[in-house]
Protein backbone atom coordinates (compact mmCIF):
# COMPACT_ATOMS: atom_id res chain seq x y z
CA UNK A 1 0.00 0.00 0.00
CA UNK A 2 1.45 3.76 -1.01
CA UNK A 3 1.25 5.91 1.70
CA UNK A 4 1.08 8.51 -0.84
CA UNK A 5 -1.11 9.34 -3.67
CA UNK A 6 -0.56 11.63 -6.18
CA UNK A 7 -2.90 12.53 -9.36
CA UNK A 8 -3.82 15.12 -11.52
CA UNK A 9 -7.85 15.75 -10.65
CA UNK A 10 -8.19 18.77 -13.51
CA UNK A 11 -5.52 20.32 -16.16
CA UNK A 12 -2.99 21.47 -14.24
CA UNK A 13 -3.50 21.23 -10.89
CA UNK A 14 -1.77 18.15 -9.12
CA UNK A 15 -3.50 16.69 -5.73
CA UNK A 16 -1.59 15.04 -3.28
CA UNK A 17 -3.25 12.72 -0.35
CA UNK A 18 -2.00 11.55 2.11
CA UNK A 19 -2.56 7.72 2.72
CA UNK A 20 -2.61 6.08 5.82
CA UNK A 21 -6.21 6.13 7.05
CA UNK A 22 -5.34 3.75 9.68
CA UNK A 23 -3.54 5.98 11.59
CA UNK A 24 -5.37 9.20 10.42
CA UNK A 25 -2.72 9.88 8.35
CA UNK A 26 -0.15 10.30 11.32
CA UNK A 27 3.22 11.95 10.57
CA UNK A 28 5.16 8.80 10.25
CA UNK A 29 8.78 8.85 8.69
CA UNK A 30 7.27 6.54 6.31
CA UNK A 31 4.85 9.15 4.91
CA UNK A 32 6.60 12.32 5.37
CA UNK A 33 9.83 11.53 3.68
CA UNK A 34 7.96 10.46 0.52
CA UNK A 35 6.08 13.39 0.58
CA UNK A 36 8.82 15.54 0.70
CA UNK A 37 10.26 14.20 -2.69
CA UNK A 38 6.97 14.54 -4.18
CA UNK A 39 6.07 17.90 -3.45
CA UNK A 40 10.04 18.66 -4.41
CA UNK A 41 9.22 16.73 -7.82
CA UNK A 42 6.06 18.68 -8.18
CA UNK A 43 7.39 21.85 -7.75
CA UNK A 44 9.83 21.31 -10.87
CA UNK A 45 6.47 19.84 -12.93
CA UNK A 46 6.06 23.28 -15.17
CA UNK A 47 2.55 21.90 -15.67
CA UNK A 48 1.22 21.80 -12.54
CA UNK A 49 -0.19 25.53 -11.77
CA UNK A 50 -1.46 24.66 -8.25
CA UNK A 51 -0.94 22.18 -5.32
CA UNK A 52 -3.95 20.21 -3.64
CA UNK A 53 -2.93 18.07 -0.28
CA UNK A 54 -5.71 16.40 1.78
CA UNK A 55 -5.28 13.06 3.95
CA UNK A 56 -7.45 9.84 2.90
CA UNK A 57 -10.43 8.68 5.36
CA UNK A 58 -11.57 10.41 8.46
CA UNK A 59 -8.77 12.80 9.04
CA UNK A 60 -6.68 15.26 7.16
CA UNK A 61 -3.63 14.32 9.92
CA UNK A 62 -3.49 13.32 12.74
CA UNK A 63 0.16 14.36 14.18
CA UNK A 64 3.20 12.19 15.16
CA UNK A 65 2.26 8.32 14.87
CA UNK A 66 2.95 7.61 18.89
CA UNK A 67 2.76 3.97 17.63
CA UNK A 68 5.06 3.40 14.76
CA UNK A 69 7.25 6.81 13.90
CA UNK A 70 9.28 4.87 11.20
CA UNK A 71 12.93 5.18 10.87
CA UNK A 72 14.84 7.82 10.45
CA UNK A 73 17.50 7.28 7.35
CA UNK A 74 21.19 8.00 7.76
CA UNK A 75 21.60 7.49 11.39
CA UNK A 76 24.03 4.70 12.11
CA UNK A 77 26.87 5.87 14.53
CA UNK A 78 24.47 8.36 16.16
CA UNK A 79 23.51 8.86 19.03
CA UNK A 80 19.88 9.48 21.01
CA UNK A 81 20.93 13.45 20.58
CA UNK A 82 21.50 12.98 17.40
CA UNK A 83 18.93 11.24 15.75
CA UNK A 84 16.36 13.34 17.45
CA UNK A 85 18.17 16.75 15.87
CA UNK A 86 17.85 14.26 12.47
CA UNK A 87 14.19 13.27 12.95
CA UNK A 88 12.90 17.00 13.67
CA UNK A 89 15.37 17.92 10.42
CA UNK A 90 13.32 15.75 8.05
CA UNK A 91 9.61 17.28 9.51
CA UNK A 92 11.22 20.84 9.65
CA UNK A 93 12.16 19.97 5.52
CA UNK A 94 8.40 19.30 4.73
CA UNK A 95 7.47 22.57 6.00
CA UNK A 96 10.11 24.57 4.30
CA UNK A 97 9.78 22.62 0.92
CA UNK A 98 5.59 23.67 1.21
CA UNK A 99 7.35 27.64 1.58
CA UNK A 100 10.22 27.01 -1.05
CA UNK A 101 7.58 25.13 -3.77
CA UNK A 102 7.19 27.35 -7.43
CA UNK A 103 3.11 26.84 -7.03
CA UNK A 104 0.52 28.13 -4.60
CA UNK A 105 -0.57 24.49 -2.13
CA UNK A 106 -4.38 24.79 -1.17
CA UNK A 107 -5.34 22.53 2.23
CA UNK A 108 -8.21 20.62 2.11
CA UNK A 109 -8.48 20.00 5.71
CA UNK A 110 -10.75 16.78 6.11
CA UNK A 111 -11.42 16.04 9.54
CA UNK A 112 -8.89 16.71 12.10
CA UNK A 113 -5.17 18.34 11.83
CA UNK A 114 -3.77 17.80 15.30
CA UNK A 115 -0.36 18.63 16.55
CA UNK A 116 2.13 18.60 13.49
CA UNK A 117 -1.20 18.08 11.15
CA UNK A 118 -2.08 21.66 12.19
CA UNK A 119 2.02 23.20 11.30
CA UNK A 120 1.56 21.63 7.76
CA UNK A 121 -1.90 23.15 7.31
CA UNK A 122 -0.52 26.54 8.17
CA UNK A 123 2.13 25.69 5.99
CA UNK A 124 -0.25 25.73 2.80
CA UNK A 125 -1.08 29.14 1.11
CA UNK A 126 -4.71 28.47 1.21
CA UNK A 127 -7.23 26.40 3.56
CA UNK A 128 -10.39 25.29 2.92
CA UNK A 129 -11.74 22.97 5.61
CA UNK A 130 -14.99 20.37 5.58
CA UNK A 131 -17.43 20.91 8.10
CA UNK A 132 -16.11 17.54 10.26
CA UNK A 133 -12.39 19.78 10.03
CA UNK A 134 -11.10 20.57 13.57
CA UNK A 135 -6.95 22.38 15.02
CA UNK A 136 -5.47 21.26 17.74
CA UNK A 137 -2.03 22.09 19.20
CA UNK A 138 -1.70 19.47 20.72
CA UNK A 139 2.12 19.11 22.05
CA UNK A 140 0.87 20.94 25.08
CA UNK A 141 -1.61 18.90 26.20
CA UNK A 142 1.17 15.82 25.50
CA UNK A 143 3.18 17.35 28.21
CA UNK A 144 5.56 19.07 25.79
CA UNK A 145 5.17 22.35 24.02
CA UNK A 146 2.96 23.08 21.72
CA UNK A 147 5.43 25.02 19.61
CA UNK A 148 7.08 22.75 16.82
CA UNK A 149 7.48 22.80 13.26
CA UNK A 150 6.74 26.43 12.85
CA UNK A 151 3.84 26.33 14.97
CA UNK A 152 4.57 29.47 16.83
CA UNK A 153 5.76 31.74 13.89
CA UNK A 154 3.03 30.55 11.45
CA UNK A 155 -0.04 30.76 13.86
CA UNK A 156 0.00 34.38 15.26
CA UNK A 157 0.30 35.19 11.47
CA UNK A 158 -2.58 33.44 10.57
CA UNK A 159 -4.91 34.49 13.22
CA UNK A 160 -3.31 37.02 15.42
CA UNK A 161 -1.32 36.38 19.13
CA UNK A 162 -3.97 36.85 21.44
CA UNK A 163 -5.89 33.92 19.67
CA UNK A 164 -2.48 32.34 19.04
CA UNK A 165 -1.24 32.32 22.52
CA UNK A 166 -5.01 31.19 23.88
CA UNK A 167 -4.64 27.93 21.42
CA UNK A 168 -1.16 26.83 21.84
CA UNK A 169 -1.29 27.33 25.67
CA UNK A 170 -4.67 25.46 26.24
CA UNK A 171 -4.60 22.50 23.39
CA UNK A 172 -8.61 22.81 22.85
CA UNK A 173 -9.73 22.09 19.86
CA UNK A 174 -11.19 24.84 17.29
CA UNK A 175 -13.83 23.63 14.79
CA UNK A 176 -14.09 24.47 11.45
CA UNK A 177 -16.90 26.93 12.28
CA UNK A 178 -14.38 28.74 14.50
CA UNK A 179 -11.62 28.63 12.18
CA UNK A 180 -13.43 30.47 9.46
CA UNK A 181 -14.20 32.76 11.89
CA UNK A 182 -10.97 33.66 13.02
CA UNK A 183 -9.12 33.52 9.54
CA UNK A 184 -7.34 29.57 10.20
CA UNK A 185 -9.06 28.58 6.71
CA UNK A 186 -10.58 30.66 4.63
CA UNK A 187 -13.99 28.97 3.64
CA UNK A 188 -16.00 25.42 4.92
CA UNK A 189 -17.83 23.45 2.93
CA UNK A 190 -19.61 20.21 2.95
CA UNK A 191 -17.34 17.46 3.37
CA UNK A 192 -18.44 16.05 0.12
CA UNK A 193 -17.81 19.07 -1.71
CA UNK A 194 -14.46 20.01 0.07
CA UNK A 195 -12.09 18.87 -2.91
CA UNK A 196 -14.50 20.41 -5.64
CA UNK A 197 -14.27 23.69 -3.81
CA UNK A 198 -10.38 23.81 -3.73
CA UNK A 199 -10.41 22.51 -6.95
CA UNK A 200 -12.63 25.71 -8.72
CA UNK A 201 -9.99 28.07 -6.74
CA UNK A 202 -7.01 26.40 -7.92
CA UNK A 203 -8.26 26.18 -11.91
CA UNK A 204 -9.18 29.93 -11.13
CA UNK A 205 -5.10 30.63 -9.97
CA UNK A 206 -3.88 28.49 -13.26
CA UNK A 207 -5.89 30.73 -15.46
CA UNK A 208 -3.83 33.70 -14.20
CA UNK A 209 -0.03 34.69 -15.24
CA UNK A 210 2.31 31.53 -14.08
CA UNK A 211 4.91 34.35 -13.10
CA UNK A 212 2.61 36.42 -11.50
CA UNK A 213 1.01 34.37 -9.43
CA UNK A 214 4.70 32.46 -8.05
CA UNK A 215 5.84 36.15 -7.52
CA UNK A 216 2.73 36.95 -5.85
CA UNK A 217 2.90 33.86 -3.24
CA UNK A 218 6.92 34.60 -2.47
CA UNK A 219 6.10 38.27 -1.86
CA UNK A 220 3.47 37.16 0.41
CA UNK A 221 5.39 34.76 2.45
CA UNK A 222 8.56 37.67 2.04
CA UNK A 223 6.09 39.89 3.72
CA UNK A 224 5.85 38.39 6.85
CA UNK A 225 9.07 38.68 7.54
CA UNK A 226 10.02 41.94 5.94
CA UNK A 227 11.98 44.50 8.63
CA UNK A 228 9.91 47.77 7.40
CA UNK A 229 7.29 48.61 5.17
CA UNK A 230 9.15 50.67 3.02
CA UNK A 231 11.56 47.97 2.62
CA UNK A 232 9.36 45.87 1.55
CA UNK A 233 7.49 48.10 -0.64
CA UNK A 234 10.75 48.51 -2.76
CA UNK A 235 10.68 44.44 -3.06
CA UNK A 236 7.35 45.08 -4.79
CA UNK A 237 7.80 47.54 -7.06
CA UNK A 238 10.69 45.62 -8.48
CA UNK A 239 8.66 42.05 -8.92
CA UNK A 240 6.01 44.48 -10.08
CA UNK A 241 7.80 46.25 -12.78
CA UNK A 242 9.84 42.66 -13.88
CA UNK A 243 5.91 41.43 -14.90
CA UNK A 244 5.04 44.51 -16.30
CA UNK A 245 7.99 45.38 -18.99
CA UNK A 246 8.85 41.90 -19.83
CA UNK A 247 5.38 40.14 -19.92
CA UNK A 248 2.96 40.87 -22.34
CA UNK A 249 0.52 40.23 -19.99
CA UNK A 250 -0.79 43.67 -19.18
CA UNK A 251 -1.37 44.50 -23.07
CA UNK A 252 -3.55 40.93 -23.43
CA UNK A 253 -5.15 41.67 -20.58
CA UNK A 254 -6.20 45.03 -22.39
CA UNK A 255 -6.95 43.09 -25.78
CA UNK A 256 -9.02 40.67 -23.69
CA UNK A 257 -11.52 43.31 -22.08
CA UNK A 258 -12.08 45.34 -25.50
CA UNK A 259 -12.88 41.91 -27.04
CA UNK A 260 -15.31 40.29 -23.97
CA UNK A 261 -12.98 37.11 -23.67
CA UNK A 262 -10.59 35.72 -20.68
CA UNK A 263 -7.23 36.64 -21.29
CA UNK A 264 -4.69 34.23 -22.08
CA UNK A 265 -1.64 35.04 -20.26
CA UNK A 266 1.68 33.42 -21.71
CA UNK A 267 4.47 35.31 -19.86
CA UNK A 268 6.01 36.19 -23.14
CA UNK A 269 7.29 39.37 -23.95
CA UNK A 270 6.23 38.68 -27.51
CA UNK A 271 2.56 38.80 -26.48
CA UNK A 272 2.92 43.13 -26.46
CA UNK A 273 2.74 43.04 -30.16
CA UNK A 274 0.61 40.45 -30.73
Amino acid sequence: MSFLLVSKPRPHVTLVTLNRPERMNAMSFDVMIPFREALEEISRDNDTRVVVVTGTGAGFCSGADLVSAGRVPDIDGLTVPGVSLRAMELLDNVILTLRRMHQPVIGAINGPAIGGGLCLALAFEIRLAGRSAYFRAAGISNGLSSAELGLSYLLPRAIGTTRAFEIMLTGRDVDAAEADRIGLVSRVCADDELLEACYDTATRISSLSRVGVELAKRLLWSGLDAGSLEAHMLHEGVAQLYVRNLTGNFEEMIRARKDGRPPVYLDDIRQKDA
